[in-house]
């Protein structure tokens, strides 16, 4: 059975274009990933090894966990930086960060079940508040305004949000020392390139 010259001029260029892949292909997937690993470097887009907190809430219970984890990635060699907004302001602030309070109405995960109608009492906030404190102190867990100074030894950024201070008339000399000033850019900013971002 002939073939026309049509269905030939297919073949050849089928097999031409198989031998081209084969010889040209490894070179250029090559400098196609040079181009791109020169794209990434230049416009910043590889993560960094570093980890993007957010604090959001100023209960005793809820500053703890920012600043643990920001000060162990530290010393694991991480780049930390927390972000403190709303009421999570109150952590960075050295006129309240030492008398923070455990919440006792509606707190599940209270140790002790506490009636919503008990919690509610006067005086038993800090009744829940001092129970944790010696909970802390049993296992010598250092105080908040202490991690606030690791932090700030261990080099982790701390951003107070602009925002927030304005609207909860907030000073910069209120804030405990080594804390930045900057907003919600500034935050993404730091996080874009991070590794792990989390929202406490």
């Amino acid at each position: 059975m002939s073939m026309t010259n049509k269905e030939i001029d297919a073949i050849v260029e089928e097999r031409v274009q198989t031998a081209l892949d084969l010889k040209l292909g490894p070179l250029v997937d090559e400098r196609v990933a040079k181009v791109l690993a020169e794209h990434s470097a230049q416009n910043g887009d590889e993560r960094l090894d570093r980890i993007a907190i957010i604090a959001s809430k100023g209960s005793l219970d809820m500053a703890y966990p920012p600043l643990i984890l920001a000060t162990t990635a530290a010393a694991m060699g991480m780049e930390a930086g927390i972000f403190f907004t709303f009421y999570g302001l109150d952590i960075i602030d050295k006129r309240k960060n030492a008398k923070l309070k455990v919440p006792s109405l509606a707190n599940p995960a209270m140790p002790v079940p506490v009636p919503n109608i008990i919690g509610a009492l006067p005086g038993m906030t800090a009744v829940a508040t001092m129970m944790m404190k010696n909970w802390m102190g049993r296992v010598k867990l250092n105080s908040i305004p202490q991690f606030l100074e690791m932090a700030k030894d261990l080099d982790c950024t701390l951003i107070g949000c602009q925002m927030t201070m304005d609207v909860m008339g907030v000073k910069k000399e209120d804030l405990s020392d080594g804390v930045t000033i900057g907003g919600a850019a500034t935050y993404l900013e730091f996080a874009s390139k991070a590794k792990i971002s989390l929202f406490v």
